[in-house]
């Protein structure tokens, strides 16, 4: 994906910013967040264009054809010019941690898939959901599920 296109989701998104905003601002949060931004939401908007793409381990940064956990959220930083590394271990080494209850859209959340370290990395969409690449494809799953909820590790904010 260009990076025009994704500055045209953003744009779009603009008006949807200042709608989540507004609802951040005058809803009753208890939680300490930050408000979405035109450049989150476009982030997220990107990431749904990929749902049900195929998922593959391993899979080459830079494609778009398949995605593994860590190169997707790779590619789709890139198109704002946040440099990621390669693994999703790594990346949990970037940017600052953000309590669970605290998350914002567009924050990276961390899980331990494989039983003995942080294995698995998917997006914040807001509302509990999370997008990722997993075995099921590009999909969007609810965070509080018993299956992330338990997998559960750390979160950081890139942006």
């Amino acid at each position: 994906m260009r990076k025009s296109k994704l500055m045209k989701s953003i744009a779009k998104a603009g008006i949807c910013s200042a709608i989540v905003m507004s609802a951040i601002t005058f809803g009753s949060f208890a939680q300490k967040t930050h408000a979405a931004t035109p450049q989150t939401i476009g982030l997220i908007s990107v990431g749904k264009e990929y749902l049900g793409t195929p998922y593959k381990f391993g899979a080459p940064a830079g494609i778009t054809y398949a995605f593994d956990c860590s190169s997707f959220t790779q590619f789709l930083y890139r198109g704002l010019d946040v440099s990621l590394p390669r693994t999703s271990a790594a990346q949990a080494t970037v940017g600052e941690k953000v309590p669970k209850g605290s998350l914002s859209m567009g924050d990276l959340v961390f899980f331990k898939t494989n039983g003995k370290s942080i294995s698995h990395v998917a997006i914040y969409a807001g509302n509990n959901k999370i997008i990722q690449s997993s075995s099921k494809g590009v999909n969007v799953s609810d965070l509080n599920s018993s299956y992330w909820s338990k997998n559960y590790v750390t979160a950081r904010r890139v942006l």
